[in-house]
């Protein structure tokens, strides 16, 4: 697969603890390290700002998508590669889905929750063939998994829609798995 840009769906609150912050530090890290480009919410608060930082701060290009209705509750990221400011949540989402070839998708609350259930769907829609990456540090997201099998077992859902994502505990792995569904690709450096 030609990936080279990963989309990031985490949480805008500062008020977690310090081991989610670590690892979208490390998510950042990662990304950037692979010539990729991060993709996510544009805001400079919570795990969000964390991982544009930490992609920034090891060379990488991030783009933030931000709508204006919300720059002063995130405090949009004007240290970006690129930022756009756009009407609303429904531009915003539609843009990151257009920007990316993956999907990570870190603890967070309603929004994450929100865009985690739509990116699954729109690929159950076929709307998107692209790697879904669930982080389910510390079991941050059992209940949320088990749900999705309660849906199937209930027969809401099919089974085959358990492989529409993936859930990795740790960050490493995460990115072990994602490693093997890329095509090499030239490094990308720099601002543009």
């Amino acid at each position: 697969m030609n990936l080279s840009s990963v989309c990031v769906y985490c949480g805008s609150s500062d008020l977690v603890a310090q081991p989610f912050k670590d690892s979208a530090r490390g998510v950042g890290v990662e990304i950037a390290k692979r010539g990729l480009r991060l993709v996510y919410g544009g805001g400079h608060v919570g795990l969000m700002g964390i991982v544009a930082d930490a992609a920034l701060a090891e060379g990488g290009l991030v783009t933030g998508i931000i709508p204006e209705h919300i720059r002063g509750n995130e405090v949009e990221h004007r240290g970006l590669t690129e930022l756009h400011i756009v009407p609303d949540m429904h531009t915003r989402k539609r843009m990151m889905v257009d920007h990316s070839d993956a999907f990570i998708i870190l603890p967070g609350g309603f929004g994450t929750l929100d865009e985690t259930f739509e990116i699954i769907t729109w690929k159950k829609l076929k709307l998107h063939n692209d790697p879904i990456f669930i982080l389910n540090q510390n079991g941050y997201w059992d209940d949320m998994i088990s749900l999705i099998g309660r849906t199937i077992s209930a027969g809401f859902s099919q089974p085959a829609d358990a492989e529409l994502f993936e859930v990795f505990p740790k960050v490493e792995d995460m990115f072990a798995a994602l490693d093997k569904q890329m095509a090499p690709v030239q490094k990308i450096t720099g601002r543009m």
